[in-house]
C-alpha cells in the first residue's frame, strides 16, 4: 500500500499533463512546471543520494535550455560560463600536479560512487573508461569522449623541457577539475568543482595521463 500511495503524486501529475495537452495549452513555462514537479515527485532521499542533485546550477541550466531549443548556446553566454568556471578551479597546493599514475589507473578503472548504496566518507571512482580509451589494452571502452591513448606524449607533456609542457599540464589540470572552464556544455564530470574526486585523485590521474613510465604512454 505504501508504494502505491508513493506514486499518486506523479500519477495526479501526469494525468494534469494529459489534460493541459488535451486543452491545447502551449504555454512552454507551465509544460516545464509540471514536467518539474513530476521529477520531483519521482525521486527521493535514499542513503547518500539525495535528491537536490536535481537542482541545476546557472552553468548547467543554461545548456540545458539551449539542448531543448535545439541549438547551440548563445556564443556570448557560452564565454561567460566558460570565464565564470575557470575562476572555480582550485590549482594544487605547492604546484604540485602530478602524482602516482599507479593509483590513477585505479581510478580509471573504478566505476563506483556517489550511489545510495555507497557510504558516506568512500572514496569515488573516476569511471573513466566509460567514455575514453585509456591505453591500447583496453578492450572496453567508451567513444564520448576522444581517446587519450598517448595523452602526455601526444601533448609533449611528458617531456619536462617542452615549452609547452607547463601550459597543457594547466589545461589538463583544469580540465579534470571543471571541464565546463573550457567547454560550456561539456557533459564531463567537474570531479574537482562537485567534489567527486580529491586533489590527490585528481594528481593521480595526471601522472596516468602525462607520466612517461604510464600505460598511456606506452
Amino acid at each position: 500500500m505504501k508504494t502505491r500511495n508513493r506514486w499518486l503524486p506523479v500519477l495526479g501529475v501526469a494525468s494534469s499533463l494529459v489534460v493541459l495537452g488535451c486543452a491545447s495549452v502551449d504555454s512552454s513555462a507551465d509544460i516545464d512546471k509540471l514536467t518539474q514537479q513530476i521529477v520531483s515527485a519521482s525521486f527521493r532521499d535514499q542513503g547518500i543520494a539525495k535528491v537536490d542533485r536535481l537542482k541545476q546550477d546557472e552553468s548547467n541550466a543554461a545548456c540545458s535550455a539551449a539542448d531543448v531549443a535545439g541549438k547551440p548556446i548563445d556564443a556570448k553566454l557560452g564565454a561567460k560560463i566558460e570565464a565564470d568556471n575557470l575562476k572555480t578551479v582550485q590549482w594544487p597546493a605547492g604546484g604540485k600536479f602530478i602524482g602516482d599514475w599507479k593509483e590513477g589507473e585505479k581510478l580509471a578503472q573504478n566505476g563506483r560512487g556517489m550511489t545510495w548504496t555507497d557510504k558516506p566518507g568512500d572514496a569515488n571512482g573516476g569511471n573513466c573508461y566509460n567514455c575514453h580509451q585509456i591505453s591500447k589494452q583496453e578492450i572496453s571502452f567508451g567513444t564520448l569522449g576522444p581517446s587519450l591513448y598517448n595523452y602526455g606524449k601526444l601533448r609533449g607533456i611528458v617531456d619536462p623541457n617542452s615549452p609547452e609542457a607547463k601550459a597543457m599540464v594547466e589545461y589538463t589540470w583544469g580540465k579534470i577539475w571543471n571541464a565546463k572552464a573550457y567547454n560550456a556544455c561539456s557533459g564531463m564530470p567537474r570531479f574537482g568543482h562537485e567534489k567527486i574526486l580529491t586533489e590527490k585523485q585528481v594528481q593521480d590521474l595526471m601522472a596516468l595521463l602525462a607520466d612517461p613510465n604510464s600505460p598511456v604512454n606506452k
